[in-house]
Order: C-alpha cells, then structure tokens, then sequence
C-alpha cells in the first residue's frame, strides 16, 4: 500500500467522524456531548442541531449571537433566519417572521423579492400562506427552484375609510389578500406588481406563516410593519442530506444517522430523516442513547435529599440529575412530589431495588379511600396521547398506594444486546435486569435489581455491593463465613449450640447446667463472700469521682430542685437535660429519657455501656445513672459552655467568640476523641451521631464529644456492623443511608461536614438563594469545584487564617466529603494532619528577634478573653432569666458546702 493511499484512507476515515465545518457524520453519545452548548438565551438546543465543533450533525449548524439581550440563535453561520425554538426529534425549527416590507418608488411598478433557506435539506413545509397587506398590487408566489406560479392575488382598496373598515378581520382581497403555498419548497420569490388608475398606498407588507392565520386590519396598512405575534411565525423542516434516501444511507453504517431501535424515512424533496417508534416522546433518534432518552449518566453534583427523605438515582430533582424526564421530582417546603398535570403525589418512600414508590395523592392526602384510588389509577393509566409521561408507572394497591416503574421500550433482552449500550440503565456490575409490563401490560420494559448478595442501588456504577449475611438474623444459625456475593453456613460443632444474642456458637446448655450442678456448692460460698467485700468497696468509693456508680432517685430529685423547670438546660430528641448540684457539690448534667419505649431505653443502655469504658479528655464523662425510674436517667459532668452548634450558629449576625485558631483546636480535638473510639479503645466504637450539637465546651472552651446513645462497638476482626440507618440529615454518610453498612468512615463523613461548619458558620441544611434546601456539604462541594470556595466562607475565617490555612482545612473536609468510604481518611490520619497544620501554624507565632527587640508576628492565636466569656450567655441567645437561674445555682452551691457527704 503507498503512502498516499494510506493518506486518503486515513482522510476519508476522519470524513467519516466529522464533515465540513466540525459537522459530524457519525452517531454520538450523550456522554460525548456534554460539552456542547445546550441553550442559546432562552432558546433549548439538542443534537443533531448544535453550536460549535463536534456539536451537531452536518448541515444542522446553528450560531449564537451573544451581542444582544437575550442572545439570538440562528440557523448556519449567517444572520438571516432568527430561531426561537428548536425540536431536534422532528428536525423541526421554528424560527421568526419570514417576510417583506416594500416602500412603493414613483414610476416602478415592478418589485422582486426572495428567500433561500440558509442551510441545504431545510424546506418551507406544506400548508404555509403567504399574506400580503397593501392597495393595488397585484402578487405572484413562485418557486425559487423551478420558477413555477405557486398562486397568486390581487388587493384593493376603496376611498371611503368607513367601507374599509368592514372589511377587518379578513383577508379576502380587501387590503389583505392570501396564497396558500400547497407544496414544500426550499425557498420562494416573490413578483409584485403595482395597479394603474387603482387607490394604493406607499408600502406593501408581505409575510409567510404557517401557524393560525392572519386577522386583517385597516390601520396594519399604514404601520411601519405588522405587530409582531407568535402566529406571524413560521416552521422550516430539515432533513439528513449526506445520503439520497433511507436505502443508500443504511448500506453505510459509519456515517448512518439513524441510531439503534429508529426507523428511517424518505424526505419529499431528497434525503432522509429519522424516528422512535410508538410515538417515544422522550427519544432522539440521532444519538447513541437512542430512542429509549435514557441517560445512566448523572452529573457529578446533584442533592439528593429532600427534608428527610432521600432522592437516589435514576430519580433526581435538578437538571441532569436524574435519567429521564418521566423521573424528575419536585421538592417543596422540605415534602417530595411527583407532579403529573393537576394531581399532586407526595412520595414517602422511594425503593430503587425492589421498583417502586409509596405515594400519597397530595389533594386528599388519604391512602385509604377507593373512590380516590380508582381516580388516580385511571389517571396513572391514561392514553399516551394525554399525558405520554404517564407510561413510565403502573399502580397498585397494598396497604398503601404504590407507584411502580420500568425502563419503557425494551425488554431485557433487547436492552442488552449491547451491554455497552450507553442507554443501558443497570449500571452496576452486580445487578441483573427483569422484565417487566406497564401500563396494564400493555408495554413491555425492564427495571433492574441488585444480585443475590449484593444491596444498594443498582441504576448507578458500584451501586450494588456486597451483604454480610452473617451479620443478619435468621441467615446462619451456626458457624457464618461470609464472601462476595454470599456466605457459607455450617453447624456448630458438637457439644455447643447457637446463641442468637452473641451471633455465635457457645458451649451446650446441657454442660452448662452440669458444670453449674457440680460447683453450685463452692459457688455460692464464693459468691456470699464476695458480695461483701463488693459492698464494702462499693460504700468506701461511692464518692470517688472518676467511677461509674448508681444514684438514687432522691438524690437526683433533691440535686435538681424535683426536676423544676428552671432547672432545664436544654431540650434534645431522646429527652430533657437538667443541671444539679450533688451533696459532694459537683455540678452535672441529669439527662431524663422523654417517653417509656423499649427504643429509648435500648439506647440508654447503649450509652451506658459505651461510656463506662471511655476514659478521653475529649469525651463527656459518665458519672452514673439511675434506675429507680420508668424512664432512664444518667448524670454527666456538667459542661457549662453549651454546644458548638449554638456557639456557630446562633446569632450569625454578630462576631463569633470562636478565633480561627479555637477553631482548629476544638477540631484536633474533636478528631482526637474520635479517633480514640476508632482505634484506641478497648472495642472499636462507631458515634453513628457526629454533629455540632453533640460537641459541648467546657469552662476553657475544650472541645467534649457527647450523646452516645445510637454508638455501635464492633468485634476486633470486623471492619462494620449492617445496622439500621440512623443519624442526622446534613450529616449523614450517603454510602451509609444506601447501603446500611456503618464503618469508621461514616463518622469521617460527618466530621467532614462540622469541617465545612467552622470554615462557613453555615448550617448542615441551609436555604440557598433561591428559597430551597440545599446540603451545606453540596455547596462546599460545587464551591471548590467552581473555585468560589470564598464566597461562602466566614468573613471572621477570612481575616484570622492565612489562604494556605484556609486550602488545607478545606481539603481535609473534601477528602472526608467523598462519595465513597473507602477514599476518605480515618479519623486518626484526620487528626494528625490538623495537628501538623496547628504546629505550623504556632511556629509562624514565634516572636522574630530583629536587633536585640521582639516583633509580634502578623498572625497569632487567640484565645477567647474573660470578658468574651462572661458575655457568651448573650452572645449565644440566652435571657436575663438564664443569668437570674444561673445566680440562684450559684448561691446554692455555695449554701450547701455544709451538706454532708
């Protein structure tokens, strides 16, 4: 082969990937396209027609002119046809007034005019009329191509303005006259021929439209040109003209228009287009993804959560967030809907594995009355010719009503012909595709569901992941070895049984008992005498300070004043926290459960076990509890500074007592305590709760983790626990809420959030700009992804922290903000690069010796003064009540040095 040959293949290669002008002659992707313009002012463009290289299909060119206000869009790369919108499906262009306006000079009779498509293919179709405004001309519609009389006629006009007036509304030859076209034509020219001895005026005013028709009136003869509305707009069709005809275009694939599952049509006048069949209202045939309209692809950002309900994919609530029209949910004053013409659903629940959503119709806001379920069920299945949005759901009814969804147009089979389909909708490896019927089995479609094995969310790549099922009841009752995609179940050897507590194999109860039989004797000799030493010991360290011990409700009763509402030092989900006063004159916290409820007190016993075996600087301290109650009590240490929640958040009008430099530390020290939980701990434990509410300061400010009621510990030799999702919206691990997996990384996830907290003074859920929810998380994120990260700082961050401070601080948050738990850090590695950070920080504080005299450097930390301390019961919205309460304490402590102890 000569190297010219191989230059002309090579040549006609590229011809095959992109004609002339960046046009392209092949079919692309969705993905391919993302970056191409998708709007022009208010103008929505979609392929084939495109601004730009490698946009849009040859000959579907369109320019943006950015000059004016708003820009205007126009078809090819000249001026001539004003676009005011575009159907890429139909290869339909509406564009504005195609017309004339022609002044009428003395002594020529005769006038000429045309117009020309701008692009080859596009065409003036049938059923057009041309209108013509003037007094005596005569008017001739010619072909532009052949030159062939399309229709003529003539105007008039009489002398006496009230006779004209009758003829208004019309355009029967008065004034006014019409020619329909009749035909498709490319372009047409106009004759226009001036009356002798006949009443005319000094203009005539020609204009083609194809939508509604023309009202004549008499003073449009005088107008500068005819008042501009959307009936005086017309529609130009194009059409594919690489090829002849349907026939030659498919016998060449590398350049065939029609995607996958379209069909080809011959154009009147040459060339081909193509459509979806069925009527597909969603569909461009002109793309990989085809006539399905499905895109598997989200963009990167997208809030997924709508007050507490979670929005996951393939539904979404923003643009590009979710994978078809038909999926796009709506979120109003913290409430999901999904919005079908006048009916109004409100979406409680939204299971992606199992294909459905628990509804509610928003207008009756009932589930249990048949006449309304029969309305909407006739609703939901309405002809497509209504509402074709309505074909993507079915609906039943169980104990609730249930919307179920499909992927339309294609079963299983036909959807994985080409697994690397772009428009395939089961995304994850570990996932498998089911057919399905909507709309009363009259349509087939798939949905997709995780493998046996796997949980999670299989429309999204690595949505699906594995399930320990030996974590789960009721899967193993013996010895449990789990692995991808399943696990492997054996008996418990002989002389042990199963104990469905422990998750374990344990010695037979049967041997139990005789062991217990045989040393019953010693034992309880044994036991007696231990009992008392225990109560000697127990009596002689019930004041020491630093053991957990049980109080007695009269105590309780008597620190706190009978619980009296003064007393009360705040209000939390699981219940209310008293400040006391003990007989040794320690002050503490008094937390009483707030219902009787086996969940409640489930969590209490949590607390307690967890937090007698945390001994942390960091950590709020047990003192003890009280069982003499229906509801849980347990005493804390009193930590006097409240939340850094309120400190953060609760007057952001005024200066924060925190400096930049507090900032730091309280997060070394939160990280600390918990990376302590993670790693350093006698058992592994998870908060399951990290937020700013649960960080208290003390007296110096000092930062103490609190609230371990929802905390997991978890063997050595496991690395999660699958549990039931709970936590904070704002703060919560989205890897965690999907797949109910809690690891270390869950609490990272969070902590990250308090990051972007201390960086922002913004809380975890705020109202953007517009008056809807947003994740505070999710804003970070698009700020460093936009590089406006600025924006939305703390203006008191802005002036304390240098721009390096700020960039390592924020890129902590973000590696603690990913997607996906395994690329965060742990919280130790957290903790050590705040640490390095604060130490670099201090070594820039050291005073510079300059000629015998020390010059205080330009940033040094600051602690929070005396005075800034005694204010901060105003600072953080307290009332003069809180300051009369906190005198009256005062004075009580000091009476009752005298108590005895």
């Amino acid at each position: 082969m000569s190297f010219l040959l191989m230059i002309c293949l090579a040549a006609a290669a590229s011809g095959q990937l992109a004609g002339g002008n960046g046009g392209l002659l092949h079919i692309p992707s969705n993905e391919s396209l993302a970056h191409c313009p998708s709007s022009c002012g208010d103008v929505d463009i979609s392929y084939p027609f495109g601004i730009g290289p490698g946009c849009f299909r040859q000959g579907f060119e369109l320019t943006c002119d950015t000059t004016t206000q708003p820009p205007t869009l126009f078809l090819g790369s000249s001026t001539s046809t004003d676009v005011i919108d575009t159907y890429a499906a139909d290869l339909e262009l509406d564009v504005s007034l195609i017309g004339f306006n022609i002044t009428m000079a003395p002594g020529i009779n005769t006038y000429i005019r045309s117009w020309e498509a701008p692009a080859k293919g596009f065409t003036i179709p049938n059923g057009s009329v041309l209108y013509v405004v003037g007094c005596g001309v005569g008017v001739h519609l010619l072909a532009l191509d052949s030159n062939d009389t399309m229709g003529s006629c003539t105007t008039l006009c009489f002398k006496d303005p009230v006779d004209m007036m009758q003829a208004n509304g019309t355009c029967d030859g008065i004034g006014c006259c019409k020619i329909d076209t009749m035909r498709e034509v490319q372009g047409f020219r106009l004759r226009i021929v001036r009356q002798d001895g006949i009443v005319a005026v000094p203009s005539v005013k020609a204009f083609l439209t194809y939508y509604g028709s023309y009202e004549f009136r008499t003073e449009d003869l005088s107008s500068p040109w005819i008042n501009g509305s959307n009936l005086l707009n017309t529609t130009i069709y194009g059409a594919i003209m690489d090829q002849p005809n349907c026939r030659s275009a498919s016998k060449n694939k590398a350049t065939y228009a029609c995607s996958r599952n379209s069909q080809c049509v011959n154009a009147d006048r040459g060339g081909y287009y193509c459509y979806c069949p069925d009527g597909n209202p969603n569909g461009i045939p002109y793309t990989q993804e085809g006539c399905t309209g499905y895109n598997p692809f989200p963009k990167g950002i997208c809030n997924r959560f709508c007050g507490n309900t979670n929005v996951p994919f393939p539904f979404g609530l923003e643009e590009g967030c979710y994978a078809l029209e038909k999926f796009r949910l709506n979120c109003r004053a913290g409430k999901l809907f999904l919005d079908r013409g006048d009916v109004h659903y409100l979406v409680r629940n939204i299971s992606v594995d199992n294909g459905y959503m628990s509804v509610t119709n928003e207008q009756n806001n009932s589930t249990s009355n048949g006449t309304e379920i029969m309305v909407v069920a006739r609703t939901m299945h309405g002809s497509s010719e209504d509402d074709p949005q309505l074909d993507l759901f079915d609906l039943t009814q169980e104990n609730d009503m249930k919307m179920w969804w499909a992927v339309v147009s294609f079963t299983c089979q036909e959807a994985t012909q080409d697994i690397n389909n772009n428009s395939y909708a089961c995304r994850s490896v570990h996932s498998e595709c089911i057919d399905v019927n909507v709309t009363h089995g009259t349509q087939p479609g798939y949905r997709c569901k995780c493998s046996p094995g796997f949980g999670g969310n299989p429309y999204i790549e690595d949505g699906c992941t594995d399930v320990n099922e030996c974590l789960l009841p009721n899967y193993c009752n013996g010895r449990c070895q789990n692995f991808i995609g399943g696990y492997n179940c054996t008996s418990c050897p002989r002389g042990k049984e199963f104990d469905p507590t422990r998750r374990e194999c344990v010695t037979s109860a049967k041997l139990i008992s005789m062991a217990l039989g045989i040393s019953c004797g010693l034992g309880f000799v044994m036991l007696a005498l231990g009992a008392t030493i225990l109560i000697t010991k127990w009596k002689r360290d019930e004041n020491t300070k630093d053991k957990t011990r049980i109080f007695s409700l009269e105590e309780l009763e008597k620190a706190t004043d009978n619980f009296d509402a003064t007393r009360v030092l705040g209000h939390g989900g699981h219940g209310t926290v008293y400040k006391g006063i003990l007989s040794d004159q320690r002050v503490v916290a008094v937390k009483m459960s707030k219902i009787v409820e086996q969940a409640e007190i489930d969590q209490f016993v949590n607390e307690v076990a967890i937090l007698s075996q945390i001994i942390h600087c960091n950590v709020v301290k047990l003192f003890g509890c009280c069982l003499e109650t229906e509801v849980p009590l347990l005493v804390y240490e009193f930590i006097s500074n409240g939340t850094l929640c309120e400190l953060l958040h609760n007057d952001v009008s005024a200066k924060c007592l925190l400096s930049w430099d507090d900032r730091i530390r309280i997060a070394i020290e939160a990280a600390g305590a918990l990376a302590y939980l993670h790693s350093a701990a006698v058992i592994p434990i998870f908060h399951r709760d990290v937020k700013s509410s649960n960080i208290l300061l003390d007296d110096n400010f000092t930062a103490k983790v609190s609230d371990f009621g929802a905390s997991r510990s978890i063997p050595l030799d496991q690395t999660h626990v699958v549990t039931m999702v709970q936590g904070t919206f704002g703060y919560l691990d989205p890897e965690y809420y999907n797949t109910s997996q809690l690891t270390g990384k869950s609490d990272v996830y969070s902590f990250g959030v308090i990051l972007v907290e201390l960086l922002t003074r913004k809380k975890p859920i705020l109202i953007n700009d517009v008056g809807t929810k947003q994740n505070l998380s999710q804003c970070f994120l698009e700020g460093l992804q936009q590089g406006v990260l600025m924006e939305i700082l703390d203006s008191q961050v802005l002036e304390e922290a240098g721009q390096e401070e700020i960039d390592d601080i924020a890129s902590i948050a973000q590696a603690c903000l990913k997607a996906k738990g395994g690329e965060r850090p742990t919280m130790k590695e957290v903790e050590m690069r705040l640490q390095f950070l604060r130490t670099t920080r201090l070594k820039k504080c050291q005073p510079i010796s300059v000629m015998d005299e020390e010059i205080e450097p330009f940033i040094c930390p600051k602690t929070i003064s005396s005075d800034a301390q005694s204010s901060f019961i105003h600072t953080a919205g307290f009332t003069s009540e809180y300051s009369t309460r906190s005198y009256r304490l005062e004075q009580e402590l000091s009476s009752s040095v005298g108590l005895p102890r």
